[in-house]
């Protein structure tokens, strides 16, 4: 059963979050002497992110990748790069190593065996910590409902990293980490903001689909999720 942690105000979930994170990393990093952490974007992260650059961490040990990214150039305001390179990425944090989630192909098809590889060549795998968010419509990274691409990208037998996804319901075409890569991480977190996304996740317990809801594919395969959540 999924682990629920509650608080009043977004400022103390994202507190005990990246506080659960540091933990975590350092303990990757006491184990093999480095530690590998991927992140997802969202107005919600933005606190988080800062929190976590203020952290006291051998972050020239630490290798942050996104958990997926639209397919824009990094200096978009869409761009979940432009957030880490912004947010995270400074102060104590400046020495962690990022590893890009978009190349200089024109479109995350063609890009994304170059991305694999070099998820496979710089990340070090299984990931130690992984933050999902959670979209309205039960969609998670960028596994979005009812996508032509879904059904691969959720697929366990699958030996890809990562996926290109085009969402019928948000703008951008995108790139994803696969439902395996996600559920295999060491540590894996769950951000929840407000009354209507814990509206949603609830929905998303209530049912098994996972087409109508990609959500539900990671509860199904992690059972231990931990879910932050602010009321």
């Amino acid at each position: 059963m999924y682990q629920l942690h509650q608080y009043d105000t977004d400022t103390a979930m994202n507190s005990a979050l990246a506080n659960a994170i540091r933990e975590d990393l350092q303990q990757a990093i006491n184990l093999r002497g480095k530690a590998s952490l991927a992140l997802s974007g969202g107005p919600i992260t933005i606190e988080l992110f800062q929190i976590l650059s203020h952290t006291q961490l051998p972050w020239s040990q630490v290798y942050i990748t996104l958990v997926d990214e639209r397919w824009v150039d990094r200096h978009h305001e869409d761009s979940n790069e432009r957030l880490i390179h912004t947010h995270l990425l400074q102060n104590q944090a400046k020495s962690a190593h990022f590893i890009s989630m978009t190349t200089e192909a024109e479109n995350p098809y063609d890009g994304v065996d170059e991305i694999g590889q070099r998820l496979k060549q710089q990340l070090p795998l299984p990931i130690d910590v992984l933050v999902l968010g959670m979209g309205n419509d039960g969609h998670t990274a960028s596994l979005f409902p009812h996508a032509a691409n879904l059904a691969k990208g959720l697929d366990m037998h699958s030996n890809q990293l990562v996926i290109d996804m085009k969402p019928l319901t948000a703008p951008h075409d995108r790139i994803s980490l696969t439902l395996p890569v996600i559920v295999a991480s060491q540590h894996l977190y769950l951000q929840l903001s407000g009354a209507k996304q814990n509206q949603v996740f609830q929905q998303a317990l209530d049912g098994n689909d996972s087409n109508d809801m990609p959500i539900r594919a990671v509860l199904q395969q992690r059972p231990d999720l931990e879910i932050y959540q602010s009321l």
